[in-house]
């Protein structure tokens, strides 16, 4: 579960990112961030894995408060978030199999367990045959769904989307949400950012739209009725 209460974000060059958000998203959720440009979806979910701390206000997650934890303990907290990005942030050098088993090396896990786990979350997104490659060689879809592996893991009760179809093709971006809601159909809760605003109405789920740093409406399987 998530839940913010009375959180305000201001940078220290004075910029308000967050006015005062309250809201809560049960586990098994999933969520659309909506929004134009600066309204603070990043910030939101930033706050989430703990690269930004809220000036005041509490971010629980998973019943903790995380704006307490201590910094070496911020890693362990977020090896139970998976995050992916508009622009994949694959490590050029290394094959497929090396960007996502990168991840588990870091914690130490058994070569065979990340054998293991590795070509299971390849399987899940249609790579298996693709884990020698390098990312130059693949298209941008790929890349994405390599993305998502690297994301997917370490098993994260939460992914965070960031406008994870932004630099894709129409067709590709469907096969990008196919993928999501297959995630979020095993039980992992999903915040998606998005500009999208033909696959929030297409894919009808809950719609969180900001604006100016607050939540002005939230509507469970609602539309994108903002412009961008």
């Amino acid at each position: 579960m998530i839940e913010m209460q009375e959180v305000y974000m201001t940078y220290p060059n004075g910029v308000v990112a967050l006015n005062g958000l309250n809201v809560t998203i049960e586990q098994g959720e999933f969520v659309y961030i909506v929004g134009q440009s600066g309204a603070g979806k990043s910030t939101f979910t930033k706050l989430l894995f703990r690269e930004e701390i809220p000036t005041r206000g509490s971010v629980e997650v998973n019943n903790k408060d995380i704006t307490s934890l201590k910094w070496k303990e911020v890693p362990f907290f977020r090896r139970n978030i998976g995050v992916v990005y508009q622009d994949f942030r694959l490590l050029p050098r290394l094959t497929v199999y090396e960007n996502i088993a990168f991840a588990l090396e870091v914690i130490e896990e058994s070569p065979k367990s990340i054998r293991k786990r590795v070509m299971n979350v390849l399987e899940q997104v249609g790579l298996k045959n693709k884990a020698r490659f390098i990312p130059d060689e693949l298209s941008g879809g790929e890349q994405q769904r390599v993305a998502i592996a690297r994301a997917m893991v370490n098993h994260p009760s939460i992914l965070i989307a960031d406008e994870p179809t932004g630099n894709l093709d129409p067709e590709t971006s469907w096969e990008i949400m196919r993928i999501l809601e297959e995630i979020n159909a095993s039980g992992t809760t999903i915040l998606m950012a998005t500009h999208s605003r033909e696959i929030v109405n297409a894919i009808k789920k809950r719609v969180i739209a900001m604006e100016d740093g607050m939540i002005v409406r939230d509507e469970h399987r609602g539309e994108y009725g903002y412009e961008v």
